[in-house]
């Protein structure tokens, strides 16, 4: 069973001036996601720049979250890592912490093989009682988790259930739903494929985009859900040129210039991350007025 059906938000990290986490802001921000109807919301992932977070941070931001959310809707960590036994260890903190789930993306530079994935994110797993979701984001990891290799762990690890599918790669999107039969829950993990993923059975998004349009995101999704594709592609097509902007640079660079622009005291990215260059945040700034997030 899905953790959640429709729009999970990547919510980013909001930082004070001096850099540390504003977990005021972070609070507000939840209810904020809740309030215009996001179905999930997902810390510590690539948005929340998870890379540059460290350890007593990183949790502090799950537990906070997770207190703030009450369960009103589900909490997913990212909780991934290229050491796996810190993954593990991660998980299993988040586990204590209240987390609803983990996402564990794959294993980054260290470039494992499909056998290395397989025991990589089976071990993760097995180390705790909560479902776990897959990412595969070849573009920032190096490595691609091929359709057979997630379908074979979510075959053979009970709790590994879901897949968020950021590879870019429609065709092998489709495959892994051919193969899998329903066997794991496929989310989009690219904002400008959504529709086309829930067409071929996604059950959603876990969406940058959410960030800024949590209600469109969605209710574009919800649409899907109902078969009524139509009105789901004429949202998609209309957010076309926000997500454009909100990948000018490397998330989460735009989307934390969009809020703040929304008036949410987010602050700027952590080394090596920079402030979104003024060209790009003139071309943001007009696509979220005409998509009417601004």
């Amino acid at each position: 069973m899905a953790i959640f059906k429709g729009a999970g938000v990547a919510m980013v990290t909001p930082m004070k001036e001096n850099g540390t986490i504003d977990y005021d802001v972070l609070r507000a921000l939840v209810d904020d996601q809740i309030l215009h109807h996001t179905d999930a919301i997902i810390i510590c992932g690539t948005s929340g720049e998870a890379p540059t977070l460290d350890d007593d941070e990183h949790l502090e931001a799950i537990r906070v979250c997770v207190e703030q959310t009450a369960g009103r809707i589900p909490v997913i960590a990212g909780t991934g890592s290229n050491n796996t036994a810190h993954a593990v260890m991660m998980s299993k903190e988040a586990q204590k912490l209240g987390a609803d789930g983990c996402l564990l993306v794959a294993p980054y530079y260290n470039k494992a093989t499909q056998n290395g994935l397989y025991e990589h994110f089976k071990t993760i797993a097995s180390a705790v009682d909560i479902p776990c979701i897959m990412y595969n984001v070849p573009s920032r990891t190096g490595s691609n988790i091929l359709p057979e290799t997630a379908v074979r762990l979510a075959k053979d690890v009970d709790n590994i259930v879901a897949i968020k599918e950021a590879s870019g790669n429609i065709s092998q999107v489709v495959t892994l739903a051919a193969m899998a039969e329903g066997c794991i829950d496929i989310y989009s993990g690219n904002d400008d494929q959504v529709v086309p993923l829930c067409s071929v059975g996604a059950v959603g998004v876990i969406s940058v985009l959410s960030n800024v349009a949590p209600q469109k995101t969605h209710d574009m999704v919800e649409l899907c859900l109902e078969g009524r594709y139509e009105e789901a592609r004429e949202i998609q097509l209309k957010a076309n040129e926000l997500v454009a902007c909100l990948f000018s640079e490397v998330n989460p660079i735009p989307v934390k210039a969009a809020l703040e622009m929304q008036g949410f005291a987010v602050g700027r990215p952590r080394l090596p991350l920079t402030p979104l260059e003024p060209a790009h945040r003139e071309r943001l700034k007009k696509a979220m007025i005409d998509f009417g997030c601004l």
